[in-house]
């Protein structure tokens, strides 16, 4: 499992397949009613045929908030999609510490590398709050493809999307100061619209961006001076959002 954003970015539409029902907006979105399934993130560009699969093939997982789907190094035999509810995903250092990687919403697929390359899992999974997931096995997927060619293409698009993130984040870790790293993850990891509420302590917001919490928690307090966020118990709220992008910014300032 390589993970990436929650909610990653839409996909191109791949090519309309025999007996898909591409080519109508309203046909998709009754289609995505049926198979209840979020129109977000890489489901949003997925097409019709592995929203088929996934919602005729894959089975319903249910976790409750803390609960782990599946820890670092367990046998990876399956992708996920998220229905609803968060899940983080987070590994262990050689010291034993907790490294927070990602946290993915509904839309977000996860998983994938065990179809590729079935092995252990490169991160735990843990539910954040009350969530659904569709579980598509790998035996499940290699028999359809076998069958329907087309799936390949949505598979190999999501590959290469998580290895670009990857990427992407080794370059920001590697290249960026922290404060522009935070700011990065703080818009990341809330949505741009609604309240702006992140409830993650500051030793948690230190693990996504690989730095200690005396020093997230200095360039908090000077965000907060600055009535960019609003610091208080158990999390933060982003009351600036524009100031916060200049801030994510390297090129500004």
């Amino acid at each position: 499992m390589s993970p990436l954003p929650p909610a990653p970015g839409a996909l191109p539409r791949s090519g309309t397949t025999t007996g898909s029902t591409t080519g109508s907006g309203s046909a998709r979105s009754t289609a995505r009613r049926k198979w209840l399934l979020p129109d977000r993130g890489f489901l949003s560009g997925a097409s019709d045929r592995l929203l088929e699969m996934l919602d005729s093939q894959a089975s319903e997982v249910l976790l409750q908030a803390g609960e782990e789907l599946f820890e670092q190094g367990d046998e990876g035999d399956a992708l996920y999609a998220i229905v609803s509810g968060a899940v983080e995903f987070s590994t262990l250092s050689s010291a034993g510490r907790k490294l927070s990687l990602d946290i993915m919403r509904p839309g977000a697929v996860f998983g994938e590398i065990a179809l590729f390359d079935p092995g252990p899992r490169t991160a735990t999974a843990t539910a954040l709050e009350p969530s659904r997931l569709r579980r598509l096995r790998s035996g499940d997927v290699l028999a359809k493809l076998q069958h329907h060619p087309a799936l390949a293409g949505d598979l190999l698009r999501l590959a290469g999307q998580r290895m670009r993130w990857m990427n992407t984040q080794y370059s920001e870790q590697v290249f960026l100061p922290m404060p522009v790293r935070l700011a990065r993850k703080l818009l990341y990891l809330t949505t741009e619209g609604r309240d702006g509420r992140l409830s993650l302590s500051q030793s948690e917001l230190a693990e996504f961006v690989g730095a200690t919490r005396e020093a997230v928690s200095k360039t908090l307090s000077q965000w907060k001076r600055s009535d960019v966020i609003d610091i208080s118990r158990g999390g933060l709220t982003i009351r600036d959002r524009a100031a916060l992008k200049l801030l994510a910014d390297p090129d500004i300032g």
